[in-house]
Order: structure tokens, then sequence, then C-alpha cells
């Protein structure tokens, strides 16, 4: 059984791998590293879970639930989630990489219970998913952006939130702050925008380029 177990295990770590990789090249917080020894993790407490207690099977007054640890899993793999969703500037961060996690120890247990095919099956659809959308999103979807750049009147701000407008961009929130410490006063904007992802930062600077004297200075 030995020998089984450790097939097990190892085909866990190279689903979860293969799903690390393709975050890891999306340069994730939770990369390869993490998704490997989370289907490991998995693999090995669902073996534990079936096999770790076979000695005290049957003991008298004894009573045995051997999901009971694969259960865990599923309610402790919550945790390392969500270490990866983080809400910055109003925007929601990192739920796929949640899902991603939740999903590789899925594919853990699975490994783990000899469950191989359903578990390749399973990483196909996962990466499938991964990229598929990734695709579809980078070509029509769009992306919370935060912009901030300086103006040298309040003529040309506004001039730069009407040009947006125009362009589809929807403009969430702004804020405007004065600056007196050059000859003439100048405004620094900042602001989040929703923009269409497709080389969104070309984008902006074509847009921002038609009014002299504005001059982006970040974008994130």
């Amino acid at each position: 059984m030995t020998t089984e177990f450790i097939i097990r295990i190892v085909v866990a770590s190279l689903l979860g791998g293969i799903i690390g990789l393709d975050r890891e090249y999306r340069a994730k917080d939770a990369g390869f590293r993490t998704h490997f020894l989370v289907a490991l993790g998995s693999a090995l407490f669902m073996i534990v879970s079936q096999f770790g207690f076979a000695d005290v099977v049957g003991t008298d007054g004894l009573r045995l639930d051997p999901a009971r640890v694969a259960a865990q899993v599923v309610s402790g793999i919550g945790f390392i989630g969500a270490g990866t969703i983080i809400f910055q500037k109003h925007v929601l961060k990192g739920l796929t990489t949640a899902a991603g996690i939740w999903c590789t120890a899925a594919i853990g247990l699975a490994c783990g219970s000899g469950m191989y095919v359903l578990a390749i099956v399973t990483t196909l659809l996962t990466l499938i998913c991964l990229e598929a959308f990734n695709f579809f999103l980078r070509r029509f979807g769009a992306r919370n952006v935060s912009v901030r750049f300086t103006a040298p009147s309040k003529q040309h701000v506004s001039h730069v939130l009407e040009v947006l407008e125009r362009s589809g961009v929807r403009i969430g929130s702004y804020s405007m702050e004065r600056n007196d410490t050059g000859e003439e006063p100048s405004y620094t904007v900042s602001m989040d925008i929703r923009i269409r992802r497709d080389h969104y930062i070309t984008r902006l600077l074509e847009l921002m380029s038609d009014s002299d004297g504005v001059n982006i200075e970040n974008v994130e």
C-alpha cells in the first residue's frame, strides 16, 4: 500500500504544481510552491483520514468517521485563501487566486482517494477556466485603475474628465488638490476609473495627450 500512497501524493503534487505554474506565470502571490504544497498536504490528509487509524478500528466503544479529517481540509484551506484576498482602493483582489487554492485542495483530496481521472479532469477544467477567462477579459473585459495626474488649471481637469467620459471610461471617484509650491498653482487629481483591459495604459496616454499641460504621475 505504501507505493500506492506515494503515487497518490506524487500525482496530487504534480497536478497542483501545474495550476501553480499558471498562477506563477500570471505573477500571482500564490504560485507554484503554494499550490504544490496545498495539493500535497490535502492528498496526505485524505490518506491519513482513510487509512491512518486502521490499527484502532474495531476497538470496543470507538467510533471513527473517516471523512472527518478530509472535511477539516475544506474548512482549513479557507485560512490560506483568505490570505490572498485584499481590499485595496475600493477594489477586491485575489478572489480568483483563493478559489484556485480551494480547487487545488479538492484535487489533492481526490488524488488522496485514488480518483486520478477525476483529479486530472478537474485540473484541466481549472486551467481552461483560468486561461480562457483571462483571454476574454483582456479582449473584452474592463478593469479598475487608479490614476494620478497633474494639470495647470481646473479647466484642464474638466477637459480631461469630459474626454474620458466621452471615450466610455467610467469614473468612480476622484479628488483634487491645489498645489502652490511652484511659480503658478497647479492641481493634482487622483481618481478611480473603469476602463477596457486591452492596452489600457496606452489608451489612457492617448486620451490625456489631447490636453496640453496634463501629466500622468501614476497608473496602477
